[in-house]
């Protein structure tokens, strides 16, 4: 199975829109969001693919009432799933998350920090696609992770312009 990752995409919509083109061209059967939507136009642009979008809330979304009327199984994290027989922890913030939590996981998605992380710890893949929105570091990035051999392709969708 295929799923497309991204976290931190701060209301940008060409970058959103650009990931969201990279996960249609790769066929992602899901997507994983790991926070800071920031408002729910943003979340709009995900749901527009028409797969499974799963999600938590960031410490920069404020419009939470929307965000939840849009996907209502949004959590504030860690949030548990189980998708191409994998046991999967959604958070935004790795702080969050409680060894109870990696004991019953094979890979965490993390967001937050606007960094690329792909790493082995301890048996768990650890994945941060790094930010969709580019406002930090200019590079708008999305994660595919194939489930059958837990590999993970991280892509630059989307320049974006620095002030």
């Amino acid at each position: 199975m295929k799923i497309g990752i991204l976290a931190d995409t701060h209301d940008n919509l060409p970058a959103i829109a650009a990931g969201v083109r990279a996960f249609r061209e790769q066929q992602v059967e899901a997507i994983v969001h790991a926070g800071d939507y920031i408002a729910p136009f943003a979340l709009k642009a995900v749901l527009e693919i028409g797969v499974p979008v799963h999600g938590v809330f960031g410490n920069n979304d404020g419009e939470h009432a929307g965000l939840a009327q849009l996907m209502p199984d949004i959590a504030h994290g860690p949030k548990h799933l189980q998708l191409g027989g994998c046991k999967i922890c959604v958070v935004h913030d790795e702080s969050k998350i409680t060894h109870e939590d990696l004991l019953a996981s094979d890979i965490v998605v993390c967001g937050h920090t606007h960094s690329v992380k792909t790493e082995s710890r301890n048996g768990c893949l650890w994945i941060n696609p790094g930010e969709c929105g580019g406002w930090l570091t200019g590079r708008c990035t999305v994660a595919i992770l194939n489930t059958a051999g837990r590999t993970v392709d991280i892509t630059r969708v989307y320049e974006q312009e620095r002030p």
